[in-house]
């Protein structure tokens, strides 16, 4: 073998042995790319996107397959499955998205089910802000449905109070209360709140109010109106059941006045002038 390529085979085997493998699988492993760093650590603001890379070392004497994914953080990779040669190694960009404190790991997987992993800590950097608002409010049959939009920077428990006026005063009134939801940031919630001895006939307006730990505040309504419509399409059926009745009789009423005047009008004679004197 020559000199210089002795070199760099040595030189090579230098490098794959000194890097620092997280969690090592068979005659491979995952690392932060970089050297030194036992796991990625990213911090940004809120709805930013980080960019960190991987490397898949392969020290065995056979390529090796790997699929890559994100356990607990939400990671997108330039390629979530990668062929790497024999002894040596693959780098792979990725991006997360900062929208909470967050632990996880970036995860490998081989084509034998040996498994490497590399843990992840994502952090938000700046202030703190509770955040948040009540949207879509509806009234649909016996419930009333809505969303929750955190937007803040904080993990929220919101309470939510709810109120109905209708025609003659309230027709709901329920106190604050805690939902049984943890709303991360940047996310959305459809809840719907039950509403089982509404009003039979009223229009009424419902409003909703949604409350936070750090002052997350908001408030919104929608109206609806509330009808039997059974009843009221069996009073509309009786209605034209009546005037129907009512109808027929005065057209028998009719025909018999008619034919009675024409058996009482006396006979007519018509005179035909010709002309003639008399």
């Amino acid at each position: 073998m020559p000199s210089a390529v002795r070199v760099l085979f040595v030189s090579l085997l230098f490098v794959l042995t000194a890097a620092p493998a997280a969690s090592g699988a068979d005659g491979w492993s995952l690392v932060p790319s970089g050297g030194g760093r036992p796991s990625v650590y990213a911090e940004g603001a809120p709805g930013a996107v980080l960019q960190d890379t991987v490397s898949v070392v392969n020290r065995s004497g056979r390529a090796v397959t790997v699929r890559l994914s994100g356990s607990g953080v939400p990671v997108t990779f330039a390629a979530d499955r990668v062929r790497v040669p024999a002894r040596t190694r693959a780098d792979v960009p990725f991006t997360v998205s900062a929208r909470d404190d967050r632990r996880g790991d970036i995860v490998a997987r081989d084509q034998d089910g040996r498994r490497a992993a590399v843990p992840v800590r994502l952090r938000l950097g700046g202030p703190a802000l509770s955040a948040l608002t009540v949207e879509r409010v509806a009234v649909r049959g016996g419930r009333i449905t809505y969303d929750l939009v955190n937007r803040g920077t904080t993990v929220l428990v919101p309470s939510l109070a709810v109120h109905a006026d209708g025609v003659f005063g309230p027709v709901l009134d329920r106190a604050p209360r805690t939902l049984p939801v943890r709303l991360r940031p940047g996310h959305r919630l459809r809840l719907a709140e039950p509403w089982p001895d509404r009003p039979a006939l009223d229009s009424v307006d419902v409003r909703l109010t949604v409350t936070a730990a750090g002052g997350a505040h908001d408030s919104a309504g929608a109206s609806a109106r509330f009808v039997p419509w059974g009843a009221v399409t069996g009073i509309a059926g009786a209605v034209a059941a009546g005037g129907a009745l009512f109808l027929v009789r005065g057209l028998r009423r009719r025909r018999r006045r008619t034919a009675d005047d024409e058996a009482l009008e006396p006979p007519r004679t018509e005179v035909e002038l010709t002309g003639a004197l008399t």
